[in-house]
């Protein structure tokens, strides 16, 4: 199998019971207390081996015994919690992979009620302003009418709070949702009674405080808002990989071929696929032969010949031949599949940023609770007042209120994130930025990531008799009748040169060796030695030319004229202008640079030293579970790990590193999958990534510092008696205008004029060319090849021993005089 299995088989026993894992879908929970509480409650239960409940996914993954608890009792208990819970569409028992998305719907639910809440609160906000400014607006200030429109906030609007404050209180847990329910409720009642039973309702709005329930709730309730389209964004990247396998699938059966949905293959059924067709499930191939473009799923830049007896993945392109074959895995056990269920798992073990307001509310709400309850008493003792005892505690609870504690995150979030968007640069969520500043090594995908994942014509040798044009013309013409990688490459540098392609009739391909065609009737053929060999052209002369290409991990590509062998034509994929200089820049500050790749170890080693990656550091032939194996391997060394990458697969190393950084050139899987996203796929903007992140993550401890310190003053204030309720609340408002200024001061953070390498005009990536006389074989271009290559700042060289022209490609430091020291010091000449 050309992969490996992806998923390691968590065993059927543990200690000797059976044991069955599952996931469930749950929907409800708005804090890491409540994922908490959820993991607390199945970890007491009888049979349950493991918990691990994901709130950015909003899923949990479980591991129990099915003979001491059934997946019906686990579903009551989490029920229980007062969470909704369902089976995940990757658990369920037929294992048909859908893309469906309920979580849209709630959603749009949560929005719709921010509207409604904010539109509620709006006369309330009205009134406060107007009250402050010294105006009376009657209808504003009318108690039954405040709490007309402050009621259905508290208490439809904001049910969900009392709920979660109470479950908190159950599970011995309270949160952020207890002090939201206490602070409300305090504002609300305690102006209830001055509405309607102190002043028995005689219309002074002065001691009502209705806006500052309203508004609490209206903002917390668009925080949570955020949160939830932060999270959609997982489901999407689910929905995109599942996308990938076709929805047709073309069956053999009873003697007859049938289109069936993809979802009824069953192992064992015959299945077809055509040229330009995805591969719907796994198999082996019973006949044809074809080209697959695996590189979604493996990274190989070139797609894959196959033929009888080879494996195909499910979600692949069929790129060449008709191909028939024998379905292996269906559903839930092929490779696509895997891959879905391990970017899950891999998320999964991921923690979510530490939000420090959540993190200090265990010891926040009950010692907020406590000061009010001993403010209350204490003026009760000592001044026997019931109204200044009732007023000083509302005020207490009042200035507590975690309104800007409920902005911090999210308002430093949007314009962190909106102003990288400007820069070319995508923050997926705040789970990000806190790992941003303790990054000290980063993997870089080879293939679309390095290079620009296009091949390119390197090099063209000529035997004798034959001139460069002329080679490279027949060899256009010949294949510009294929769509192959290799043939789209050829005639599209044929154009850029100029070169006329000619005409040309009978063509063939076959599949995997080579093409052949009359070309201005002349006979050309262009592939492998060995199909040249079986075409009776000797091709002796190239014996090293072509060894020397595939030592270093190109693709070469000998060519037949008229029967006789006339030259090949060298191609790779090209690394990215500046890579070399990214990598090290980053060395340089002390991150550690690795490669991995799914090509072969040749191929990587080049790449690698063109870009100042260490030999030692590079990862060849690594399939998509072991690219997430080898990310977790050097996190087990105590890095701290990113990974840039752009495919399908890396998709799985992007979600089990640190931080996954993709290129906006690649694919929406790793974009999606990954925490940040570089647009113009331009490697420079890595730097302004990391910079944001971390302004972003310092944004968000400034912003909770000074919520924070609002109440730590303004409680003992109010509790002194110092503070009304009403100006507490105006207080708890200017703290949350505060934090959104503070945040909006993202928007000056310079990120490319700071952050770039070198600039294009400063240092650009530089091509010499010259001439070289007296080389006279393979050798002596390796020799030139090598004496150049030492010199500082070459990246590649380029020699065609023909016509002696060497082209050297450089970041801009060497001279010409170095170049030609460099030949001359092999003991060539320059013309």
């Amino acid at each position: 199998m050309i992969i490996m299995k992806l998923l390691i088989f968590r065993g059927a026993h543990n200690y000797g019971k059976p044991m069955q894992t599952t996931n469930y879908k749950i929907s409800g929970m708005s804090c890491a207390s409540c994922s908490a509480r959820i993991e607390k409650t199945l970890a007491g239960k009888e049979g349950v081996f493991s918990v691990n409940v994901n709130l950015a996914t909003e899923k949990a993954l479980i591991d129990f015994n099915e003979q001491l608890i059934s997946g019906q009792e686990i579903k009551n208990s989490i029920e229980s919690l007062g969470y909704g819970v369902s089976d995940d569409i990757l658990s369920a028992p037929s294992g048909e992979m859908t893309a469906d998305d309920p979580a849209v719907k709630e959603i749009r639910k949560q929005g719709l009620g921010v509207i409604v809440s904010a539109v509620l609160s709006m006369p309330l906000l009205l009134a406060m302003v107007s009250m402050l400014a010294g105006y009376n607006i009657p209808l504003l200030h009318d108690p039954l009418f405040q709490l007309l429109i402050a009621t259905p906030v508290q208490f439809i609007i904001g049910r969900k709070f009392y709920l979660r404050a109470w479950q908190g209180l159950i599970a011995k847990s309270p949160g952020m949702d207890l002090l939201v329910a206490m602070g409300t409720s305090a504002a609300y009642f305690f102006s209830v009674y001055n509405g309607f039973f102190a002043q028995k309702g005689s219309g002074n709005g002065h001691d009502l405080y209705f806006e500052a329930s309203a508004i609490v709730i209206t903002l917390v309730l668009l925080g949570k808002y955020f949160e939830a389209l932060a999270k959609k964004k997982t489901s999407e990247s689910i929905k995109k990989l599942m996308s990938l396998r076709p929805d047709i699938a073309h069956v053999v059966r009873n003697n007859a071929e049938a289109d069936i949905p993809a979802g009824d293959v069953v192992a064992g059924d015959v299945v077809v696929v055509r040229p330009g067709e995805a591969i719907p499930v796994d198999g082996t191939v019973i006949k044809g032969s074809s080209a697959v473009d695996e590189s979604m799923i493996t990274g190989e830049s070139l797609p894959v010949e196959k033929k009888a007896d080879d494996s195909v993945i499910a979600g692949t392109i069929n790129t060449d031949g008709t191909l028939t074959f024998l379905a292996t895995k269906v559903g839930r056990q092929t490779v696509l599949a895997r891959i879905i269920r391990l970017v899950e798992e891999a998320q999964g073990s991921k923690a979510p940023i530490q939000h420090l307001a959540d993190k200090v509310a265990a010891i926040f709400v009950p010692a907020v609770m406590l000061i009010a309850s001993v403010t209350f008493l204490a003026w009760m003792v000592f001044s026997g007042d019931l109204t200044s005892a009732l007023v000083a505690a509302v005020s207490v609870l009042v200035i507590s209120c975690p309104c800007a504690l409920g902005l911090a995150t999210p308002t430093a979030i949007m314009v962190g994130t909106g102003r990288g968007a400007r820069a070319g640069i995508l923050i997926k969520n705040g789970a990000v930025l806190e790992i941003a500043e303790k990054i000290n090594a980063i993997v870089f995908d080879k293939t679309g990531t390095i290079t620009t994942g296009r091949l390119e014509v390197k090099d063209v040798r000529c035997l004798p008799g034959t001139g460069r044009d002329e080679l490279f013309a027949l060899t256009a013409g010949a294949e510009k009748n294929s769509e192959h990688p290799v043939s789209r490459a050829i005639v599209a540098r044929a154009a850029e040169q100029g070169i006329v392609i000619p005409a040309s009739s009978s063509f063939r391909a076959f599949p995997g060796r080579g093409i052949e065609a009359l070309v201005n009737e002349r006979a050309v053929v262009a592939g492998t030695i060995s199909f040249l060999v079986d075409k009776g052209i000797d091709c002796s002369g190239l014996g090293l030319f072509m060894e020397d290409a595939e030592s270093r991990g190109r693709t070469a590509i000998a060519v037949g004229i008229d029967g006789a062998c006339r030259g090949a034509v060298v191609l790779a994929d090209s690394i990215r202008v500046n890579a070399g200089n990214v990598v090290r820049k980053l060395e340089s500050i002390g991150i550690k640079t690795y490669m991995m790749t799914g090509d072969n170890p040749a191929a990587a080693y080049s790449i690698a030293s063109d870009a100042g990656i260490d030999s030692s550091r590079v990862m060849a032939k690594v399939l998509p579970e072991n690219k997430s194996r080898e990310i977790a391997r050097l996190q087990e060394q105590g890095l701290v790990v990113a990974m840039v990458g752009d495919g399908i697969n890396d998709a799985p190393a992007l979600a089990r590193a640190d931080l996954g950084i993709a290129m906006g050139t690649g694919t929406d899987i790793a974009m999606e999958t990954s925490d940040v996203t570089l647009v113009r796929g331009d490697l420079e903007l890595l730097f302004s990534a990391l910079r944001l992140s971390r302004g972003t993550m310092s944004k968000i401890r400034q912003n909770l510092f000074w919520a924070f310190l609002y109440n730590v003053i303004g409680i003992p204030v109010a509790a002194l008696g110092l503070l009304n309720p009403i100006v507490a609340g105006a207080a708890m408002a200017f703290s949350s205008v505060s934090v959104v200024t503070n945040s909006l001061l993202l928007k000056r953070i310079k990120l490319r004029q700071e952050e770039k390498i070198i600039s294009p005009k400063e240092n650009s990536m530089k091509d010499i060319h010259i001439t070289v006389s007296g080389m006279t074989c393979n050798h002596c271009v390796m020799a030139v090849k090598k004496s150049i290559g030492s010199v500082k700042g070459v990246s590649s060289v380029d020699v065609d021993l023909a016509s002696g022209k060497v082209t050297v490609h450089s970041d801009g430091t060497p001279g010409v005089d170095a170049i030609n020291n460099a030949v001359r010091g092999a003991g060539y000449e320059v013309v």
